[in-house]
């Protein structure tokens, strides 16, 4: 017998064998509900044996660690269909992910979304037949042997490490390379959907070859599938790529370079409103506004350290008259600079340059996202140069500046990020340990006197310093990074940047770089999401469509109407297509637009408007006063 502690502390005695054999003996309805187990902290398949005292928890379908499970194992399953289907498939990786799983696969033949149905169909076919799923321990030359016709296999067996287990999990005849846990047999996995194929390079790396990846997601009852895929289907409404469309946001062009946004006059229009609003919010708290070039010599970077550690990130370097440029990837060496050009005292600092700048980075192409993630785009940067005593308000008011920007569009679901180095990572960050132990411990000493909520993340503070990132979740499903606050030493060295102190001697001062909307172009990608298109008053690009019901008999009384709308500086747009009034409405609602103003006899006769709200059916008819009165309100307050 052996002693089996379970989560809630209750100790069981009971006789050694399979995890779902000891589940049984302690409670029946305890083996039926569990997906996987955990022995001493450790998940493991129900199959697996125990045949010593042990903490054991048994996990089911409610537990998150469940959901990746059944996802893992279903990633099997697509792979074992595939391999069926299309003889010669040779086998990646098939990992769980956020909301589901993929497999890369090299398949000797190309397939698309359309193959997806066939594919599924197989899988059902495999869930049917239900196959016991069996973990075993192997060495590594029967692993080779076993995958010997399998290189992507063959180069995972040679990756691990000398003397670690090899597992692999069989099905039927399909066998993989797996630490797992599973399911016990493929008849528990009976709710999924294949979702997207894409391209993937073997192992992320851009000079390996291209696989063919597999999306797809599985749940543990047809209702919360169902339930998934309309959220996927509201994300799709949602995406920023098919909004800026419908909207004349944005567009792109390979002929001008892939992930070079063009700003169509209505995104720009919505990129100038959200700088003013930006630029004026820091004007009031002390902020001086510059402009730099948007390149910069090669020297500039390698005084930064920017060349050492991300060149690879960069444009490459053009030559001109002996002199190498790059187009920059970021704006503080421009700043450094600046502050250097003239001397300072301690009497001028804080001084907080502010500047909306435009930024290059060479992007992997595979990662390039609409607007969310380009190749060019615009920065809300600034840089403080201040007293080392200076750094716990000044990051004080930045962050409240953050949380007021945040609490004007209405954002809530967001998380405080210190991003801290790896100590490890020689490469990428500068080496001062003493610097870097300095600067994290001042950044979490500030966090902890604001009272802010934050977690610590290892490995991703900027190479010269440790990092403030506010994460975002956004109404699609992805984690953005939106505002960021970085404590700096490094680059005032690096710049031999000086202030005369009190005591007329030269000291080095401190650098905080931050970014409240961040890139403007994920913000405004952002923003589309967040509001599935539907941009607040102040910020629409057209705010007001007229819409005459007859273009002879009411057009007058719309241009007279329009220059009203133009004096109060309404942006507005006339719609006199020949097209039928429903269609007309239809194509205002498609394109987001606040209000329509339909126009017809009773309006031209009484001196009013008729407007319909965005999204609402019902008909609101006041006087012209009235409309305007509330438009302007309503952009006033930024409501």
């Amino acid at each position: 017998m052996i002693k089996v502690t379970l989560k809630d502390g209750s100790i069981h005695e009971v006789e050694e064998g399979l995890l779902i054999q000891i589940a049984k003996a302690i409670d029946p309805s305890l083996a039926k509900k569990s997906v996987v187990g955990s022995v001493n902290g450790v998940l493991c398949d129900l199959s697996s044996s125990l045949n010593e005292d042990a903490v054991v928890e048994f996990i089911d379908s409610t537990d998150p660690r469940a959901f990746e499970v059944i996802n893992h194992s279903c990633a099997h399953l697509l792979a074992q269909a595939v391999k069926r289907l299309y003889n010669g498939t040779l086998c990646g990786v098939g990992p769980s992910i956020e909301e589901g799983f993929y497999y890369d696969l090299s398949l000797p033949t190309s397939i698309s979304n359309e193959d997806l149905p066939k594919i599924e169909e197989e899988m059902n076919r495999i869930v049917k037949e239900n196959l016991k799923i069996t973990h075993e321990y192997v060495s590594l030359d029967d692993a080779k042997e076993e995958f010997k016709n399998d290189k992507y296999k063959l180069e995972l067996l040679d990756a691990i490490p000398k003397g670690e287990k090899i597992g692999v999990y069989r099905q039927g005849e399909y066998s993989d390379v797996c630490r797992g846990p599973h399911v016990m047999s493929t008849g528990s996995i009976k709710f999924f959907k294949l979702l997207n194929v894409a391209g993937a390079y073997w192992r992320g790396d851009s000079k390996n070859e291209m696989l063919t990846r597999i999306y797809g997601t599985c749940w543990f009852s047809k209702e919360d599938l169902e339930k998934y895929l309309l959220i996927l289907e509201d994300r799709k409404q949602r995406d920023h790529r098919k909004l800026g469309k419908e909207m004349g946001i944005f567009m792109f062009d390979d002929l001008v370079g892939k992930g070079l946004p063009m700003w169509l006059p209505n995104g720009f229009l919505v990129r100038r409103l959200l700088a003013d609003y930006i630029m004026d919010k820091e004007y009031d708290l002390g902020y001086k506004h510059v402009m730099t070039p948007s390149l910069g010599n090669v020297n500039l970077y390698k005084t930064s350290g920017h060349w050492a550690h991300y060149k690879d990130d960069m444009f490459p370097a053009m030559e001109a008259e002996d002199e190498s440029y790059v187009l920059r990837p970021m704006n503080c060496p421009h700043h450094m600079v600046m502050y250097k050009s003239e001397l300072h005292s301690y009497r001028d600092l804080p001084l907080r340059l502010a500047e909306i700048a435009n930024d290059f980075r060479f992007e992997a192409s595979g990662a390039l996202t609409g607007i969310e993630r380009t190749r060019a785009f615009s920065q809300n940067d600034s840089h403080i140069f201040c007293l080392p005593s200076q750094i716990g308000q000044e990051f004080k008011n930045v962050v409240q500046l953050i949380l007021d920007v945040y609490k004007d569009f209405g954002f809530e679901n967001y998380k405080f990020r210190l991003s801290l180095r790896d100590p490890e990572d020689t490469e990428k960050y500068f080496g001062n340990d003493a610097l870097w132990e300095k600067s994290e411990s001042e950044l979490r000493s500030v966090l902890n006197d604001l009272g802010v909520d934050y977690y610590e993340a290892k490995g991703e503070a900027a190479f010269y310093g440790p990092k403030l990132d506010v994460q975002v979740r956004s109404a699609i499903g992805h984690d953005v990074t939106l505002s960021t606050i970085q404590l700096d030493y490094q680059l005032p060295e690096r710049f031999e940047l000086v202030y005369i102190d009190e005591n007329g001697e030269k000291a080095r001062p401190v650098v905080i770089h931050r970014a409240i909307l961040g890139s403007l172009d994920r913000f405004v990608a952002f923003l589309l999401e967040e509001t599935k298109g539907v941009l607040p008053v102040w910020l629409a690009p057209v705010q007001v469509e007229i819409i005459p019901v007859n273009l002879d008999a009411h057009s007058e009384y719309c241009e007279s109407l329009a220059k009203i709308l133009r004096k109060n500086k309404i942006r507005f747009e006339k719609d006199y297509r020949n097209e039928k009034l429903g269609y007309k409405i239809r194509s205002a609602q498609t394109k987001k637009i606040p209000y329509q103003l339909v126009i017809g006899d009773n309006e031209v006769t009484n001196g009013t408007v008729t407007y319909r709200e965005h999204g609402k059916k019902e008909q609101v008819t006041v006087s012209i006063e009235e409309f305007v009165a509330m438009v302007n309100d309503l952009i006033e307050k930024r409501k």
